[in-house]
Order: C-alpha cells, then structure tokens, then sequence
C-alpha cells in the first residue's frame, strides 16, 4: 500500500477505511464484536493505515469499537472522528457545533478511542448556528493544547471551506464523491486544490452499488440506510444501471472486480484523494486496498466520465431531511 498526503502534511495510506458500517446502517451485523475487530487489524496488516468512525456512529459504539482494535498498533494509524451533533438518549436529534459541545465531544472521543490525541477531526456536518470562524478556533484551540492534530470539515461548501481555513488551516473535506456522485467537481475540489486542502471520499463505492452486488431485485431491510435512499428505488436503479454496466464490463477486461475499478477511478483524479470504503468483511478490505494496483489509462477515464455525464444519475443520494445538511 502507497501512501497520501491530505493536508498539512498528513500522511496517510492511499486508501482508507470507514469503520460506519461496522455499528450501523446497512442492517445487522454478519459477525460479532470480535470479528470486527478482526477486520479492522487485518486492515493494518494490509497497510491501511487511515480508519474513519464518529461519535454519532452507534451511537458511540464505534468508536469504542475502534479504540480497542487499533489500541495495539495506534502508533501505526491515523484515526479521524467527528462532532457537531445533539445526541439525546441514544439519537442525534441536530445539530451542535457551540465551542463547549465540541470541547465535549473531544474529551468523550479521547476515553472512547484509548488515545491521548485524535488525528484528524472533523465537524460533521455545518451547524448554520454557529459560525464556522468559531468552529475552527475552538479545533484550533484543541491542537495547541495537544488534543487534537488536524482539523476537517464533512459535507461543507466551497465557501465554508474558504472561511474555516481562514482561521485554522483545515487537512481534509470528506463528502460523498464516486462515479455515481460528482458533487464535489464544480467548486469545493477546485478551493482544495487552490488551499492545499486533502480530500476524502465516502461512499466510494455508492454505497455498493459500483460493486454490481445491487440491482433492481435486491431489497433493503428497515435498518438498511439505503431502504430510505431515493437513488435505491428500483426506478432509479434501473435508470443509472448502465454505468455499473460498464464498471462490470471494464473489471472483466481488466481481470479486476468493479469496486477496484470505481476506487482506481477516485485514486486518478487528484494524489491528495484518499476514499474510505466501508466493509465489515476482511476479504473486501484485502479487495480494496488491492485497488491501488489497478491503473486506468486516459481513455478508460474519459470513457467512464463520458458515459456518466451522458446518462446522469437519477435519484438523490440523500431524502430530503437529510439533504438538509449537506453543502452549508
């Protein structure tokens, strides 16, 4: 595994891992505790050295899921989190980025990591209530004092970025990017290129998607976030299958599964995007990180943007409360 650098010198492997799916939202788990644990250190044995969680992911339960596998090997790994939620008996019911929350999550993300510092933290998403001058002094506050080293922003606009960095210099912007969301292209990719800011892709995969696992015949449970997905409805499956057509078809050619081929793809646009798939399998995590070994040349790159600037994407990727949040 090759190594990135985000912002601020932040070295990290050129793939990562999203730990989300290990506590929640893509149904039950196929395993218990201790095989999630398995997963996450066999990610370090691979050189996967960049592991994504969130306090809100549980909640809580991830983290402490986290802390305890990377416990042994934290001088290995770089650990990123989040804040800047409400979480009232177990649920986030909004948003709160006050200085005294963030102080507080930081504190309780700390004891629940086993670690002395975090390395990257990110607001999660933008708290139109407090100003984001505020958000990064207090992130700012926090790495003087040693508690934290980086300091990121999840989902937020290109002018959002812009005033943050103002104040303290942000390493990294994580939003959902992948063939199938392209969001990020217009403004927020071109103000990090310009600040020398990192970017982290999540969803890499769409949610699985770009893997060819999930057709028109596949059905979501309750507890499956994706059951509540516009962009999940069988319509719109079948209206965007043509894309993953052509992942599958150029995987075969190339001997390669289709989420190598989606994760080449994302690791050819810029050397400081850093995806962070999400897997609760070992042998995905050894597929993923396998990636990096799979090259495109110009013209598989321009055949696969030509073909999804041609067709679209049909669906949200978000309902609408949740849409609600993002590109603040």
């Amino acid at each position: 595994m090759h190594t990135r650098n985000l912002g601020q010198g932040l070295e990290v492997s050129a793939i990562g891992l999203g730990a989300m799916g290990m506590s929640q939202s893509y149904g039950p788990n196929p395993g218990d505790r201790d095989d999630m644990i398995a997963v996450l250190r066999s990610a370090v044995e691979l050189g996967v050295t960049f592991f994504d969680t969130a306090e809100v992911y549980g909640p809580y339960d991830n983290e402490e899921l986290v802390g305890e596998a990377l416990q042994p090997v934290r001088d290995q790994v770089v650990i990123a989190t989040k804040f800047g939620w409400d979480i009232r008996d177990g649920q986030s019911v909004g948003l709160d980025s006050r200085p005294e929350q963030i102080r507080r999550v930081a504190e309780a993300s700390l004891r629940r990591l086993r670690t002395d510092t975090i390395d990257l933290f990110y607001q999660h998403r933008v708290d139109p209530d407090v100003p984001i001058e505020d958000v990064a002094g207090t992130v700012g506050d926090l790495v003087a004092e040693g508690k934290v080293k980086h300091f990121g922003l999840s989902e937020a606009s290109a002018s959002t970025i812009r005033a943050a960095h103002a104040v303290h210099p942000v390493t990294a912007v994580q939003s959902e990017y992948s063939l199938w969301t392209r969001d990020p292209e217009a403004e927020v990719l071109p103000t990090l290129a310009e600040l020398g800011i990192g970017f982290v892709p999540f969803s890499p995969l769409g949610k699985g998607y770009l893997t060819g696992t999930v057709d028109t015949s596949t059905s979501f449970d309750a507890g499956d976030i994706r059951h509540r997905v516009p962009r999940f409805e069988a319509e719109n499956l079948a209206a965007n299958q043509a894309l993953v057509d052509q992942v599958k078809d150029l995987a075969k050619e190339k001997g390669a599964a289709p989420g190598q081929i989606a994760l080449a793809w994302l690791l050819a646009q810029q050397p400081w995007i850093v995806p962070i798939p999400g897997t609760r399998r070992a042998a995905r995590v050894q597929e993923n990180a396998a990636a990096t070994t799979v090259a495109l040349s110009a013209d598989e790159i321009a055949d696969l943007d030509s073909l999804a600037r041609r067709i679209g994407v049909r669906g949200d990727r978000y309902n609408a409360q949740h849409m609600g949040y993002v590109n603040r």
